[in-house]
């Protein structure tokens, strides 16, 4: 095997000294597979892989990459990588029946899981919400009902008290966007509605979700960090019109401050329904302060830019595509500078913006398997940029504590299915086999540089 060197990164940056936290990433229904042993629930995904034609090639998460199996050794992979911290997720059908009550098998996976972490001096940060939602619950109306933001709270309450001691950080939600407006928006997630008028009230209930289950962690697990997970993107105008700049504000708008300001700013922006006209959530006395209770962090979790342009009608479209820029196999543009100017821009915009961790940051490559590893070029010069894009948010003052790479390994890629590989590990879904990537390699050899530093 050929020696990798470690990730350029220079030895007096910011994210170089130790105390910057440098991790990896997954999700539960992403890797865990297993998804009818040991009283297991149908969750909004299992359902939604058996709609046909809803996921690439018919693909399901059935079997994923076998974790639920193969944790041992997984977190043997993730200690010797040399990282500082695993970010996970819970699956909630996994952890309570269908009345609330815990199942004790689910419990007690993730109580090894978080012990092993803990023997191998790792630190977790544990997503609760990472869309797998019980199926019950959305028989129900999903996050389009009011009682799904309660039911959640009850959800935080057990964890927290179930798992007490185990877990550094509590991120309530994964991504609410994408919950929201891919789930019932858009149809291109879990559970596949298209009606944007229940897009902004789930957004709203899964908002007020996260602010009741705070609480909840605070008194259960009072020495752990408690925080809540933001997908952003960049958006810039394809020309410099006041049509298309405006475009660019409104897609803004809805990517970033649509979730964003009720969580800091305690309202939602009321260019949100000039986009959508008509479809103001319905909001009850307290739920705004509810949903803006102060947090110990911020996760933010980027990938690419959008250029967009005016359609004509009042609101905005993607721009064709640049094909001299560099993309991912998603078809997303390489775009770092996008990151370090978002978190400046936040910097100004949230008067109370918590600490930041990178909470997920990577990309999807055609990675080449041959005799001499899998080599992913792409993907090793991709985490450079960023990381330096965040040296740069740093030098520029916005608190930025840590960094995690998506994905530990490839794994089920939501409507993709396995095409898209994400991971800095490979997985061989045959065998099962996991290979470290030569990116894996760097990063090993850049943290082992840092430690010796």
């Amino acid at each position: 095997m050929p020696s990798i060197p470690p990730l350029n990164i220079p030895a007096n940056s910011a994210i170089a000294q130790r105390e910057f936290l440098i991790g990896v990433a997954t999700a539960s229904f992403q890797i865990e597979g297993a998804s009818k042993e040991d009283g297991r629930l149908p969750s909004i995904w299992d359902t939604y892989c058996n709609e046909p034609g809803r996921v690439l090639h018919g693909d399901t998460g059935e079997v994923a990459c076998d974790h639920y199996h193969r944790w041992e050794s997984d977190v043997d992979l993730i200690a010797n990588l040399g990282v500082d911290a695993y970010r996970l997720s819970v699956a909630w059908p996994r952890v309570m029946d269908e009345k609330g009550r815990p199942n004790a098998k689910g419990l007690d996976f993730y109580k090894r899981l978080l012990d092993r972490l803990q023997e191998k001096g790792l630190q977790s940060y544990v997503t609760l919400y990472h869309w797998d939602l019980p199926q019950h619950l959305q028989d129900k109306g999903g996050w389009a009902n009011r009682e799904t933001a309660y039911r959640f709270a009850d959800y935080a309450e057990l964890m927290a008290r179930e798992l007490s001691g185990k877990v550094t950080a509590w991120a309530t939600l994964n991504e609410p966007w994408c919950s929201a407006y891919l789930g019932y928006g858009i149809g291109r997630h879990a559970p596949g509605i298209t009606d944007l008028r229940q897009t902004t009230q789930a957004l709203h209930h899964l908002l007020l979700g996260h602010g009741l289950a705070l609480p909840a962690l605070q008194a259960h697990d009072p020495q752990s960090m408690k925080g809540i997970v933001c997908n952003i993107g960049a958006a810039t105008p394809a020309t410099d019109s006041p049509q298309d700049r405006d475009a660019a504000h409104l897609s803004l708008t809805q990517q970033n401050q649509w979730v964003l300001d009720p969580l800091l700013l305690g309202s939602y922006p009321q260019d949100i329904f000039r986009l959508w006209p008509g479809t103001e959530p319905l909001v009850l006395e307290g739920d705004m302060k509810t949903i803006s209770t102060p947090l110990d962090f911020l996760g933010i979790n980027y990938y690419f830019r959008t250029v967009v342009q005016a359609d004509g009608h009042g609101r905005y479209t993607e721009a064709p595509h640049d094909m001299t820029v560099e993309r991912t196999q998603m078809g997303w543009e390489v775009y770092p500078q996008g990151l370090r100017d978002l978190l400046i821009d936040f910097r100004s915009r949230y008067p109370t913006l918590p600490p930041i961790y990178i909470t997920e940051n990577g990309m999807a490559s055609d990675d080449s398997v041959g005799d001499n590893g899998v080599a992913d070029p792409q993907r090793i010069r991709f985490l450079e940029r960023h990381l330096m894009a965040v040296n740069e948010a740093m030098m520029a003052g916005v608190d930025v504590r840590g960094y995690f790479i998506w994905s530990l390994m490839d794994n089920f890629e939501w409507a993709y299915g396995y095409e898209r590989r994400f991971g800095i590990t490979h997985v061989d879904y045959t065998t099962q086999v996991r290979t470290p990537k030569h990116s894996a390699q760097a990063v090993q050899a850049f943290l082992q540089q840092r430690k010796q530093a």
